[in-house]
């Protein structure tokens, strides 16, 4: 082996590692991008503890006691179960699952629907904020 296929090995394995770092930063940036599109809309100072009590929260919407906790569990670092189809619902948790904030379309695709679903109502700009908050607190 000469020396040159050596250095090339060795840069290749330097560059792969820096990719992987990126992709790191990308997914933990997103999250943050997802904060500053929220204060933007109006939100305030984002905390865990109130996207804690948000996810809690039960409220009335089409006669049925409903919270987040309804599909996706207490515990947000395993998988959770729609109440309808039963389908499984991946943990939630950025420490468990590190895709799931790392598309904004899907987060407000998902926010649309489940802030109808268990509110009645969109989500607010700071009651989504709280909510990225306490999931990348977990």
């Amino acid at each position: 082996m000469n020396h040159n296929s050596t250095k090339t090995r060795m840069m290749a394995a330097a560059l792969s590692i820096g990719i992987a770092s990126l992709a790191g930063a990308a997914v933990a940036a997103t999250g943050d991008d997802l904060l500053a599109t929220y204060k933007g809309q109006g939100g305030g100072t984002f905390t865990a503890a109130a996207g804690q009590s948000f996810w809690t929260a039960k409220h009335q919407t089409e006669g049925e006691s409903r919270s987040c906790t309804t599909c996706h569990g207490t515990d947000l670092k395993q998988s959770g179960k729609h109440a309808k189809t039963g389908k499984v619902i991946d943990p939630m948790a950025v420490s468990a699952n590190s895709k799931v904030l790392t598309d904004p379309a899907k987060v407000e695709k998902w926010f649309g629907r489940n802030c109808k679903w268990t509110l009645g109502r969109e989500c607010t700009a700071q009651e989504k904020g709280d909510v990225v908050k306490y999931l990348q607190s977990l």
